[in-house]
């Protein structure tokens, strides 16, 4: 092939493909360099996954430099995952920042925008940590400076670039103690290194890097000897900070340096990118309702809050490592399940709803909803097999709630219910959960939040009859209110012979001028299509309202609404 001298949007476009899947090639290695004492889920999977998002949003952007850098920059924000993937991101961001403005990156200009990932990937970090991915991208930066002013062309920029990361990505075992005692290099910095490989695949030709060896992670005993290390060393031991703890923000630029200050009082792992009032926020804590207070108290909207349990983590990397050097496996009872002061059992009615309530700490998810009802004792199951003697019991359905209601005199736990009547009143009351509160508190705050947003749902009949919203025939679609803020609950308000018609008309009843809101949940037998209209509707007519889509896979619904 021909040897680039110029990086194309074209070229750019290549590169973050190719980066994406040697990413997915590569990253059961890079997960097996995760080390105990500072989890992330699994590294290689979450940048994975990251570009996953930003390769979806340049399939979708105009060619050009602007529109795929923005792509770049908008995808990598709205589609981090963990730690690494939020620092990826805000490499990436950086990178595309400096490139949007010209047509054909020069040699110069290359060395430039990753000069511009580093400074961004330090500014996103709350306590900068030497020997971690800050310092590969670091040092790969300045070589590409250094080669750029001496004469280089972009692939000796890049190669450059690629070679002193790869030194430094050697040295972090001896600027980090812990990664020492592990055994391993910092995952991070690993898979930013592909980035460069597959930058040089395109620019040059070089063929990219082979898989490392899935055998060569650490041993149990190393890995407990890291953990040690790290907690003797006053790093942050996961059996102290259990909770990692992501949402996007709404915040005012000039508030968000605020933001991260108040975070360092209740956590670690601080990460917070993006900009012009939405960012991307990462943080390791043990209080998962301060880290979203936080943001409230600042006059901030968070969204999309998705919680996992460091400890549960751990452990099951652990036991997967033992398992593999042939150990013993200990049985934990409970496993998956923390404990907790109080613990949320929540019925669900799609695979996609249930994920995102794991994501919000509930521990027990039921299958249930319209036509599906479940009964006491599958709701009883489900508090006992949770790990905490106060259970808070979401019902998301007006039929559920008195099955709920009888829970507390069968057990020797304490139950609370909170009367959700659909599932969009549940997320809103899980942003206001707290696990290590009383079940009362608990139960206060959560029907609060329920109760002030109003809801909404679009199904089909299945016979004909006369409602306020005039005469329905069989196979009509329906848009329908529900919950407690609903005027005549239940009510059938509008009437289409299309799902968008029935979707129009509802949310122009649903969507009031205060409304700043929605949360658009998907069905399973919604389609992108449809979503993509109810956006522009949305965008066009009521172009102040901030939208979420979820995909909930519910049957029978297309779409429940939330408006708050």
């Amino acid at each position: 092939m021909r040897t680039l001298d110029r990086l194309s949007p074209e070229a750019l476009r290549h590169t973050v493909i190719t980066f994406r899947d040697t990413m997915k090639v590569h990253a059961p290695g890079i997960n097996r360099l995760n080390v105990y004492p500072v989890p992330d889920g699994d590294t290689g999977t979450n940048m994975a996954r990251t570009l996953d998002a930003v390769v979806a949003e340049l399939e979708k952007a105009d060619e050009g430099a602007e529109p795929t850098c923005n792509a770049i920059s908008h995808g990598s924000l709205m589609g981090a995952r963990g730690n690494s993937g939020v620092i990826l991101s805000q490499i990436l961001r950086g990178m595309a920042h400096t490139l949007k403005d010209t047509t054909e990156a020069t040699a110069a200009k290359v060395a430039e925008a990753l000069k511009a990932a580093s400074h961004a990937a330090y500014q996103a970090v709350l306590k900068p940590i030497e020997g971690t991915i800050l310092t590969v991208v670091r040092e790969s930066a300045d070589a590409a400076h250094a080669a750029a002013e001496e004469g280089e062309s972009l692939a000796g920029v890049l190669r450059a670039a690629r070679d002193a990361g790869r030194h430094a990505l050697d040295r972090t075992p001896e600027m980090l103690p812990v990664l020492k005692d592990a055994g391993v290099v910092d995952a991070g910095g690993a898979g930013f290194l592909l980035l460069l490989d597959s930058a040089l695949h395109v620019v040059d030709g070089e063929p990219l890097p082979e898989p490392a060896d899935l055998d060569d992670g650490p041993t149990a005993e190393q890995l407990e000897a890291a953990a040690h290390r790290h907690a003797m060393d006053g790093g942050v031991d996961v059996s102290e900070l259990r909770y990692e703890v992501m949402y996007f923000l709404h915040l005012e630029d000039g508030k968000i340096d605020n933001f991260k200050q108040d975070w360092g009082e209740i956590g670690d792992s601080i990460v917070v990118v993006g900009g012009d009032g939405l960012w991307n926020c990462h943080v390791h804590t043990n209080d998962i309702g301060a880290a979203i207070e936080v943001a409230i108290d600042l006059g901030g909207r968070p969204k999309q809050i998705r919680v996992t349990d460091l400890f549960e983590e751990v452990a099951e990397e652990h036991d997967k490592r033992e398992a593999a050097l042939g150990g013993h496996v200990p049985s934990r009872a409970g496993a998956g399940l923390p404990p907790v002061t109080c613990a949320v059992v929540a019925v669900a009615s799609g695979d996609g709803l249930s994920e995102l309530f794991g994501q919000l700490g509930v521990q027990g998810v039921v299958t249930g909803g319209q036509t599906l009802n479940p009964s006491t004792a599958e709701l009883l199951a489900a508090v006992e097999a949770v790990n905490a003697q106060q259970v808070v019991v979401l019902p998301n359905n007006k039929n559920i709630i008195p099955v709920a209601q009888q829970l507390d005199a069968l057990t020797q736990k304490t139950v609370v219910v909170v009367p959700t009547r659909s599932m969009p009143e549940a997320l809103a009351a899980l942003v206001v959960y707290d696990p290590e509160a009383e079940a009362t508190d608990n139960a206060s705050e959560m029907t609060d939040a329920a109760e002030s947003v109003a809801t909404g749902e679009v199904t089909q009949a299945v016979r004909s009859t006369n409602s306020e919203a005039g005469p329905v025939n069989e196979g009509d679609w329906m848009g329908l209110v529900r919950g407690a803020k609903n005027p005549g609950e239940g009510g059938i308000v509008a009437v289409s012979d299309t799902l968008e018609g029935a979707v129009v008309a509802l949310l122009e009843q649903l969507v009031g001028p205060t409304a700043e809101i929605i949360t658009v949940v998907e069905g399973r037998d919604a389609t992108g299509g449809q979503t993509d209209m109810i956006r522009t509707w949305l965008g066009e007519n009521r172009p102040d309202v901030q939208v979420e889509v979820h995909r909930g896979g519910q049957p029978l619904y297309p779409y429940l609404f939330g408006v708050e």
